[in-house]
């Protein structure tokens, strides 16, 4: 064998291990009986208002070894917000704010991931809100992952992060009682992912 084919097998030989070392991104499910989906909204000055979404969805393809590569796109279902106050809950729906009969669904499709530390990281994406959609990033902590003792999870991997971040809803255009009620709204989600294969 000449040199060149030595060094072309030698070539193709490293990059298949490389390949084999790396694997795409797979898909993972959302643990959605241990994700939450909270915000806070200032109110006057005097006080702030404690929220959250029941139902959400979440599209993951996530890779343990390049978490870089992996991808989410999340999506709320706007009309399950509750603040623990009917009547208030109801006016959040209307056309003063979510206006849920015209925007049924609030999305975050990332964009890119930037890892800051071993388990941090900067999570950008394009979030959809009543209609507008614009760029947001988040905070990311990997809090633990390890094999879950949980029945029915066959020891996968379980892994769980904390997203923290802020939106500006006058920047979407919601701006009723702009000022007085918080217009900078802080969030907080907690979520909880698994492989989908066994």
């Amino acid at each position: 064998m000449s040199a060149i084919a030595r060094l072309f097998g030698t070539a193709a030989l490293v990059a298949g291990l490389a390949t084999a070392a790396h694997a795409d991104p797979e898909p993972y499910k959302l643990d959605k009986s241990h994700t939450a989906v909270t915000f806070t909204v200032d109110h006057l000055g005097y006080s702030l208002t404690h929220g959250f979404f029941t139902k959400f969805d979440a599209d993951i393809d996530y890779d343990p070894d390049a978490p870089e590569d992996s991808s989410i796109v999340f999506t709320i279902d706007a009309a399950s917000i509750d603040t623990l106050w009917p009547a208030r809950d109801k006016h959040v729906r209307n056309k003063d704010f979510l206006d849920i009969d015209k925007h049924p669904e609030i999305v975050f499709k990332s964009t890119k991931i930037e890892m800051t530390g071993d388990k941090t990281a900067k999570l950008t994406g394009d979030l959809t809100l009543i209609g507008e959609t614009r760029e947001e990033t988040f905070d990311v902590e990997m809090r633990k992952s390890a094999p879950s003792p949980l029945p029915g999870l066959d020891g996968r991997v379980v892994t769980g992060f904390q997203l923290t971040g802020e939106i500006d809803r006058t920047e979407y255009g919601m701006k009723y009682a702009a000022g007085a009620v918080g217009n900078v709204i802080p969030i907080k989600m907690s979520i909880e992912i698994y492989p989908e294969k066994k």
